[in-house]
């Protein structure tokens, strides 16, 4: 086996390792990529064993701290995320039985209450019924540090249960601004085409940017990247996502 150059290891190391230092080879990390190339490559890069997920991560120009520049909402991928998640419905009566119908993994009122509680949690999507958030409120310190505590604005707090189980289980996905004013999220899967992958990026993107609260002043939207679970994080060029519309 041939003898690697003091350099080549240096790279290997720097890289974090052989796999990646291979992933990373030729690589501009620097060069901001339409969506379109930066799908490509990160596609063409993905060698593992199983389906990476692809992310998009958002640097906002808000500061979290501040209520009138908190970011939150959902996005519907129009092509799913590729992630099956299980979902929970806090219901009575005909509401429970079309959530059931609906699909939902689980579905209760007082006993899905009192599960909870005791720190039984199994499902990754949480929606109630205005009714119940009476009940569920008393679930936030439980709830609220895992993401999943129910929300109108997101719509996860509705009387349409059928419509919020079929999104969440069909590829809807929750965003909020974490405290550096990052935002992320999983979009697809490394096996979707290339087509659904950039249809999916500008759809949540665009989700992102009708979310900008009031208090955001200056340039909203500062950069945005896209990653696989193991490979690099490349730049996109913000004007290949949002068709002619200023994303700041």
């Amino acid at each position: 086996m041939a003898k690697l150059s003091a350099e080549a290891i240096k790279e290997t190391r720097l890289a974090g390792g052989k796999r990646m230092a291979g992933v990373l080879k030729d690589l501009n990390r620097d060069k901001a990529y339409s969506v379109e190339e930066a799908v490509k490559i990160l596609k063409d890069r993905s060698k593992t064993k199983f389906d990476e997920t692809i992310e998009v991560a958002m640097n906002l120009g808000v500061d979290p701290k501040h209520a009138d520049q908190l970011v939150r909402g959902v996005c519907n991928l129009p092509n799913g995320s590729g992630r099956t998640a299980r979902v929970a419905v806090f219901a009575r009566g005909a509401k429970a039985e079309e959530a059931k119908a609906a699909g939902a993994d689980v579905v209760g009122a007082e006993d899905l209450v009192e599960q909870v509680s005791k720190g039984t949690i199994n499902f990754d999507r949480c929606i109630a019924t205005p009714d119940m958030m009476g009940l569920v409120g008393r679930l936030g310190k439980v709830l609220g540090p895992r993401g999943l505590m129910p929300n109108p604005r997101v719509g996860t707090v509705t009387m349409d249960v059928t419509s919020a189980v079929q999104g969440a289980k069909g590829g809807s996905v929750e965003f909020r601004v974490e405290k550096a004013g990052i935002i992320h999220a999983g979009v697809g899967k490394a096996s979707f085409t290339d087509a659904a992958l950039a249809e999916n990026i500008k759809a949540f993107v665009d989700a992102v940017v009708k979310a900008k609260p009031p208090g955001a002043k200056g340039t909203y939207v500062k950069k945005v990247s896209i990653s696989s679970t193991m490979g690099p994080g490349l730049k996109v060029d913000t004007a290949s996502l949002g068709g002619g519309q200023a994303l700041g």
